[in-house]
């Protein structure tokens, strides 16, 4: 019971007005909390206490999806489907802002076309701050006019579908709004120059200017080609007047020489050290290679040793096996000599 919507409630877009909230938020919304305790039995003037309560908007939070505050009151308006005065007296509170931004969120989800353009375009020019809780449970910071914008404009806020809306554009065609009047058009205007000013402008270009009627262009002196040239082979020598410059010549053509002469003896480093690994590097080659010659030695050395060892040992028991032949032989024949 605590849950239907009252009998008076019209259809809103022809349903019930609860089931503009989808099923499993709606569902989360009756186990939640604060729905059972602070939300049961609220009336319309209750429910302006409730409201003014609220510190942040939101939709769900969290892996188990528990709604927020703000969206329990949303689905207890619904539910109750106050009038639209009241709504309307929500949406022009200026002293509680979430109060104002929960009358914008029922009026776009239950407002006509008009309506909505009518009453939340002039909420554009607030601009206060709003926390916002998002998916995460972590607060961010929103302005009103940008959250009126994402009523206006997107197709879910809150986690929440709006209905579809009709374009502005449409409604100026038929005659059924007026054109969006800025409310920055008077500051333009105030930037704008007036009729006056322009022409006192243009009187000021078309003015003469007196400086440059009375201005004599003098003519460029010409370099003196000796002069040219005596400046550029001193720069090339570097014996000009200064004698700071052969001082700096001097010590230039001395670092020269020197970094050259490091710079050889780094070659001839690299070099060295270049022969010096590879002598070695062919020593060690030597050394593997004399290293196996002497393993196969050895391993020949030792294989024979073996085959001989073995011959000796067959041949041993080759011995052994011909006298114990010879032994059964013998006393095969004592024995039968004795029989006969």
């Amino acid at each position: 019971m605590a849950n239907r919507t009252v009998k008076e409630a019209k259809n809103v877009h022809g349903t019930n007005p609860q089931y503009l909230i989808e099923k499993i938020i709606r569902s989360r919304i009756y186990d939640s909390k604060y729905w059972k305790e602070q939300c049961f039995a609220l009336t319309a003037e209750l429910l302006v206490d409730k409201a003014m309560e609220l510190r942040f908007v939101g939709g769900v939070y969290g892996g188990n999806i528990k709604p927020t505050q703000f969206l329990c009151l949303t689905l207890k308006m619904l539910q109750i489907q106050p009038e639209k005065d009241i709504v309307v007296e929500f949406i022009k509170n200026e002293e509680f802002k979430y109060v104002r931004a929960l009358g914008a969120f029922y009026l776009r989800l239950t407002g006509a076309a008009l309506d909505c353009y009518k009453y939340l375009e002039p909420l554009y020019i607030d601009n206060r701050k709003l926390r916002r809780q998002n998916r995460a449970g972590q607060f961010e910071i929103v302005y009103m006019d940008e959250y009126i914008d994402e009523l206006l404009r997107n197709d879910r806020v809150c986690d929440i579908i709006l209905p579809r809306i009709q374009k502005r554009s449409i409604l100026e065609e038929n005659n059924e709004i007026e054109p969006k009047v800025s409310v920055l058009d008077e500051d333009l205007d105030d930037e704008l120059p007036s009729d006056e000013e322009k022409a006192a402008d243009d009187r000021d270009s078309n003015r003469p200017k007196e400086n440059s009627s009375s201005a004599v262009r003098r003519p460029r002196r010409a370099r003196s080609n000796s002069r040219s040239r005596s400046r550029d082979r001193d720069r090339r020598t570097g014996q000009g007047n200064n004698p700071r410059s052969r001082d700096y010549y001097d010590e230039l053509e001395e670092y020269d020489r020197q970094r050259n002469r490091v710079r050889h003896r780094d070659t001839q480093n690299d070099d060295y050290d270049r022969r010096q690994t590879t002598s070695g590097r062919q020593d060690r080659d030597r050394d593997r290679e004399r290293q196996d010659r002497d393993r196969m030695r050895d391993r020949d050395r030792y294989s024979e040793r073996d085959r001989r060892e073995r011959d000796r040992e067959r041949e041993r028991e080759r011995d052994r096996g011909g006298r114990h032949d010879q032994r059964d032989r013998d006393s095969r024949g004592d024995r039968d000599r004795r029989r006969y």
